[in-house]
């Protein structure tokens, strides 16, 4: 049987965002805009990707501390359960 040696899906999604990124500077390289309004939309386009990688660590940041509380909960279940446990057998 052949192993897949490829790239992983991380690489692939890598590859098609670094794509999409460079093929939309291209067109607007070639738009028939002037300098100064191309300007403007690159930088306007620059503010929206900054606030939605910021809204996207939000999030990130929110789903760790669930996580965290989620583990800090159940070790704490555990502990008690162990507790319980040795009492029961003592």
């Amino acid at each position: 049987m052949a192993r897949d040696e490829g790239a992983g899906s991380g690489t692939v999604l890598l590859a098609f965002i670094l794509g999409a990124v460079s093929g939309a500077a291209v067109a607007l390289l070639y738009a028939p805009q002037s300098g100064t309004e191309t300007r403007e939309l690159l930088g306007d386009k620059a503010r929206e990707g900054r606030e939605r990688a910021a809204a996207a660590a939000e999030k990130g940041r929110e789903i760790l501390n669930q996580g965290r509380d989620t583990l800090t909960s159940a070790i704490d279940r555990g502990r008690e359960a162990y507790q319980q446990a040795r009492r029961e057998n003592a």
